[in-house]
């Protein structure tokens, strides 16, 4: 087994129209042992920006600790929010800076640009990253999600059609995956704010 797969993860971002989306499922396991069904993986950057990391819990937690001093370090320098297209080259600047000791964490960046037009990143776990235009996935089930995606991916989805998406692809992705699942949890990402949404999934 990978240690990418030592804790189980599954992941999706996806482009709406004027919005954009990010699902997880909340489990964290040592292999086929469940310890946590509430653990967080996908984390604000800013108003109108999340990250999710897919990984090594241990490295999950510190790298989003990192990721907040590099975030607020800018912001005090620069006197201004950062885009989701720089804070995804930060991204990969850092995992890229570590890669002859990574941190094993597969990230995804989604957020809105100032014309609020959506932004989709993923990176492995050295920061070669790839930008997409209408979804990017990651985790332990990822031949899942990307079935699930191409089946349900529609262009210029609104909030709520992208939410009845993202939520259908995660939860039908993590049953058929024993690393992954107990229920996810949904940002959407509009304009005007982030609706977040809590989903119940089978618990075994």
């Amino acid at each position: 087994m990978s240690i990418l797969e030592y804790n189980g993860a599954a992941m999706i971002a996806m482009a709406g129209k004027n919005c954009v989306g990010i699902a997880a499922d909340r489990r964290l396991g040592m292999q086929a042992q469940t310890v946590s069904t509430n653990f967080q993986k996908v984390f604000p950057m800013g108003d109108k920006l999340y990250v999710g990391l897919a990984g090594l819990a241990s490295d999950v937690q510190t790298l989003h600790q990192l990721l907040e001093y590099r975030l607020s370090l800018y912001e005090l320098n620069e006197e201004r929010k950062m885009s989701p297209q720089v804070f995804s080259t930060l991204l990969s600047n850092v995992l890229y800076s570590k890669r002859f000791g990574p941190y094993f964490i597969e990230p995804i960046v989604a957020g809105l640009d100032k014309d609020n037009k959506p932004v989709l990143s993923g990176s492995d776990l050295i920061g070669a990253s790839v930008s997409t235009d209408d979804f990017v996935v990651s985790g332990t089930c990822t031949g899942n999600l990307f079935g699930m995606c191409e089946t349900l991916y529609k262009p210029d989805m609104d909030p709520d059609q992208l939410f009845e998406t993202l939520a259908q692809a995660l939860l039908a992705s993590v049953d058929r995956d024993a690393l992954s699942g107990w229920g996810g949890v949904v940002h959407i990402i509009t304009p005007t704010g982030v609706m977040t949404k809590e989903l119940k999934g089978r618990q075994d």
